[in-house]
């Protein structure tokens, strides 16, 4: 076997790592219009926040779902049915309806939120076709990065669907960062306001669902809660200031935390002066596994609505 290729024997990373961050830095240094995107982004979600405007949006919002599932091996080629129960989870943790919500600490209850969300599987495709929603595409590369290269056919990926009409998922044999020190990363995002050639979540194929190549502690599909958490512009809860106190998620009921919760933490972890709750290490956007994260907040939620009314009021129906 190379390298760095990897079967269904292969240990899962021992801790989360999401490479949405690296991938955001890289776009404001490259693409200035992403730059400016983007404050428009956070104005609105700002005006969201501060409740200066609020949602208008009316019942649940059903976004379409296109799956690319880009395979260098036949068990990378993932069921049918390992993505029908990715796309469950995403049903059931969007719309606060996860059985595990009951495990969140009693001090945060008040505070979760039904966003109003559902995802399904496309049914039309760009051209007006019936289709499962579902791609699938046999590559020469066993191993991709965050430089998008998965979501070209060029480079040995599949071009995306107008990211205006679907929320484009690319499962991955494996992903990683360039910087070493992060080596293989779970997943990764683009936060609105990015290129619509590369708009959308990549996941490797054992973090996807919770069958198949799903691999613990991984394989509950909160990689992908988390990574279109990105997508709908949540940050991760400790604001990605490294282990500092001085980073936000621009979220006001999300705690100040000191960085990333990993593993399954024990009720109450106090970091940054945040006693006696401490860090919200049961949240969908901190590290942990994916056993131990149930919730998303209201306020995570009004920038959900800030985004679905702004960069990505194109999913709203008319």
């Amino acid at each position: 076997m190379p390298e760095n290729e990897i079967d269904e024997t292969t240990p899962a990373p021992a801790r989360r790592v999401c490479g949405t961050m690296p991938v955001h830095r890289r776009l404001l240094t490259e693409n200035p219009s992403y730059a400016l995107a983007r404050d428009a982004v956070e104005n609105r979600a700002f005006a969201f926040e501060t409740g200066m405007e609020t949602s208008a949006r009316v019942g649940v919002t059903v976004i379409p779902v296109v799956v690319h599932v880009v395979h260098h091996t036949p068990d990378q080629n993932i069921s049918d049915a390992q993505i029908a129960g990715q796309i469950e989870v995403l049903n059931q943790d969007y719309r606060m309806l996860n059985p595990d919500v009951s495990k969140v600490p009693e001090v945060w209850r008040s505070l979760t939120a039904d966003c109003r969300i559902e995802f399904a599987l496309a049914t039309e495709d760009p051209f007006g076709a019936p289709t499962d929603g579902i791609t699938r595409t046999e590559t020469a590369a066993d191993l991709f990065r965050t430089d998008d290269a998965v979501k070209f056919a060029a480079s040995g990926g599949h071009d995306a669907w107008p990211a205006d009409r679907y929320l484009n998922l690319w499962v991955a044999p494996r992903l990683e960062d360039p910087d070493p020190n992060l080596g293989e990363i779970l997943g990764y995002a683009q936060f609105p306001g990015g290129p619509p050639e590369t708009d959308g979540v990549v996941i490797g194929h054992r973090f996807l669902g919770t069958t198949g190549t799903a691999q613990a502690p991984f394989n509950l599909g909160r990689t992908a809660t988390h990574e279109v958490g990105h997508w709908l512009n949540l940050f991760h809860i400790w604001g990605d200031d490294g282990q500092g106190c001085s980073g936000s998620d621009f979220v006001a009921d999300t705690p100040n935390a000191g960085g990333p919760n990993f593993g399954t933490p024990t009720f109450p972890h106090v970091t940054c002066n945040n006693a006696p709750d401490g860090d919200m290490f049961v949240n969908y956007m901190d590290y942990t596994d994916d056993i131990a994260m149930f919730m998303f907040t209201q306020g995570q939620a009004a920038r959900i609505d800030a985004t679905l009314e702004g960069a990505r009021s194109s999913f709203l129906k008319p």
